[in-house]
């Protein structure tokens, strides 16, 4: 099979979750002219529906003729698989897993319990399809044979969407049963979900053992909405990665290049998903800002992803022309750009460390800061775990979070002993308790826990509204560049420590004269700074730079733009020498990929600006030329060529001490350029 028949650039996943109240459904259908429309708008692959949230099947079944939607009127998947294929357009099968209405009310036996008793995510008495089904009941043999029935009825089975499988927390009697049985403890949070892991992992490895039983073709996929460190344990049950994104549905603008920075190392192709939709799924007769959509997928290419965009068919089946007029202006440009993506490696100088498998948390604070932080400086990243190759990069970033076990210490301390650098900031490095920092590399100990709030909790790393418990921080040398001679206030107090005798101080804490209680407190907000110097805020020993602050936290909360500068000063000293510098806006997201063989480097620069417009989320509406871009990239040979893509128009450039220097005339949203090596 090759790589454009097993995963395509231009894929539209359509959803259908139709009510069994509405009549009428698929009567307006033409195949023909749907997919006509398809392949008009440059589409080559379309995810369609067999099962929806509802519980409803769009296809003729003999297996579950009781679930076949009451009111449709024809065959309808399999009408989609041979009209799409007929205009070789792919067409992977979408089925629900943990929400179907139907089975929640048939089989509440079926559908998982809290610990308290209760079910799991959907109330009766509220709107729509959430209770979460259990798949460690006979609710996995009827998905088993829903497959098989689809492999031996439908025309063709290309591959399959298994929408929400998600880690299981559940206390239904057969979970309690076999937790019991196999030595869990029930009553145990912790324990409990340990169980519930285990419970998707063999779930999600019998059932890609059961599809690959009727095609080592088929593609699977099983949707929880995020990437992330938990695919490490199931990836083998996984043919690629589908990143379910939609900025204006809850995700935002940052989770995507979070999840695809990830989820790009784990070694799987991958397809980036946004949606039509003015805000997300289900939300009808809407439509996305152009601007807003070219950006969303021009990213994914730019981040070694192929596109997929969402929308939803009506329940009768009639052609929404607008959808694919919209969508048709974007893939056409995809379409264009494909040649210099396909086989595209990307190429990183960072590896910044996600908290993510410590703290559970899909948008980690700290991951967000360092994302702007990095992708504003312009800097060239991967994000990774802390089973991922470190040694592939030259600068590893620990951001506020990682606590050091035994195994991460020796890693990270071999990694420095190669030459690695590292820049580490708060409680990144910390042994597992707590206590002091694993490594001497570092240059600093721990030297207090600092102070307390009213209620006797620790004020450090944390946000208070009115600056409650601050403290500043003054910076010397290469660190101030671009920085008053002044402190500047840090809102999110540091972790007191001092410095070894071989570790060099770049900034100092200058405390404040007093917190902020009813007891003493000065003006509105934080009392102003002493001017004295109290210790170590940043050092640096070797090739390790420590801050001393949540830096990052600090930035995703309200970004200090003098936060931003101290990382990227701190780079420099570490890393003079970066793959990519370029002298536009902040607002520039770049890329570099790699094509071995073409024997060219494909820089992507991307200028789109979300803005807060309304109260919900951000949108991009306009696109803002910029003119004379000056970028310079470091090189490790000879360049033969440079020429914007797809366009091919030849640019100058000037060698220069290991570097390659060159102007780009325009950068109108999107511009590849094409680096020809010799």
């Amino acid at each position: 099979m090759t790589q454009s028949d097993f995963l395509r650039y231009r894929q539209v996943h359509l959803d259908f979750h139709t009510s069994e109240q509405i009549v009428g459904i698929g009567s307006e259908f033409d195949a023909d002219a749907w997919a006509q429309m398809l392949a008009d708008a440059y589409v080559n692959s379309i995810t369609c529906f067999a099962r929806c949230h509802h519980g409803m099947i769009y296809y003729d079944t003999t297996l579950n003729p009781e679930r076949r939607h009451p009111h449709l009127a024809r065959n309808l998947l399999a009408e989609q698989i041979e009209a799409a294929h007929a205009r070789d357009i792919r067409v992977p099968v979408y089925t629900t897993v943990q929400w179907d209405y139907y089975t929640a009310q048939e089989h509440p036996e079926w559908v998982q319990v809290t610990p308290e008793g209760a079910i799991v995510g959907q109330k009766p008495y509220e709107a729509g399809f959430y209770a979460r089904l259990c798949v460690n009941t006979p609710y996995a043999d009827f998905l088993k044979a829903h497959v098989t029935e689809m492999f031996e009825t439908l025309p063709a089975v290309d591959g399959f969407f298994f929408d929400i499988v998600g880690d299981q927390d559940c206390s239904c009697a057969a979970c309690r049963r076999e937790m019991l049985e196999r030595g869990f403890d029930p009553s145990n949070g912790e324990s409990r979900r340990a169980f519930g892991r285990q419970v998707i992992n063999r779930f999600q490895r019998e059932l890609s053992s059961h599809v690959r039983s009727y095609s080592a073709d088929a593609t699977i996929f099983y949707n929880a909405g995020h990437i992330g460190p938990r695919h490490w344990e199931a990836q083998e049950e996984f043919s690629h990665w589908e990143l379910e994104s939609l900025p204006s549905g809850g995700w935002g603008y940052l989770h995507f290049p979070l999840a695809q920075r990830y989820a790009r190392t784990l070694g799987n192709d991958c397809l980036g998903m946004t949606g039509k939709f003015h805000t997300s799924w289900g939300d009808f007769h809407s439509y996305k800002n152009e601007a807003a959509l070219q950006f969303e997928c021009f990213q994914m290419l730019a981040l070694n992803a192929k596109c997929s965009i969402g929308d939803q068919l009506h329940p009768t089946g009639r052609k929404d022309q607008s959808t694919y007029d919209l969508v048709g202006a974007v893939y056409a440009e995809v379409e264009k750009k494909e040649p210099w993506c396909i086989g595209a490696r990307p190429l990183n100088d960072i590896a910044l460390l996600t908290p993510e498998e410590w703290t559970g948390q899909r948008l980690t604070p700290e991951t967000l800061g360092a994302i702007r932080m990095l992708t504003e400086g312009g800097h060239q990243f991967d994000i990774v775990d802390s089973r991922g190759d470190f040694n592939a990069y030259r600068v590893l970033i620990l951001p506020d979070i990682a606590p050091f076990d035994a195994r991460l210490a020796a890693k990270v301390e071999e990694y420095i002993a190669q030459g690695g650098r590292v820049i580490a900031s708060f409680e990144a490095g910390l042994k597992a308790d707590g206590s002091d920092f694993a490594l001497t590399a570092w240059g600093v100990e721990k030297t207090g826990d600092g102070p307390t709030d009213e209620s006797g909790a620790l004020v450090r790393g944390r946000h208070f509204r009115s600056g409650d418990y601050v403290d500043y921080l003054r910076a010397e040398g290469s660190l101030a560049r671009g920085l008053r001679e002044t402190e500047y206030v840090m809102y999110m107090r540091s972790l007191p420590i001092a410095a070894g005798e071989d570790a060099e101080v770049l900034a100092s804490v200058v405390p404040a004269y007093f917190d902020r209680t009813w007891r003493h407190f000065c003006s509105h907000r934080q009392t102003p700074s002493t001017g004295d110097m109290a210790g170590p805020a940043v050092t640096r020993q070797g090739g390790v730079i420590y801050f001393a602050h949540p830096l990052f936290r600090q930035y995703n909360q309200n970004a200090p733009r003098w936060c931003k500068l101290l990382l990227l000063n701190a780079l420099d000293l570490l890393l003079p020498d970066p793959l990519l510098r370029h002298q536009g806006p902040t607002s520039i997201l770049s890329a570099i990929n790699e094509q071995a063989a073409h024997k060219r480097w494909v820089v992507h620069l991307l200028h789109y600006i979300p803005e807060r417009r309304g109260l919900d989320f951000d949108v991009i509406e306009d696109v803002i030329p910029l003119h004379d871009l000056a970028v310079s990239l470091r090189m490790d040979g000879p360049v033969k060529s440079i020429r914007t893509a797809p366009e091919g128009e030849e640019l100058k450039f000037v060698p220069v001490g290991g570097r390659v220097n060159f102007l780009l005339p325009r950068l109108n949203g999107h511009q590849m350029v094409e680096v020809n090596l010799a």
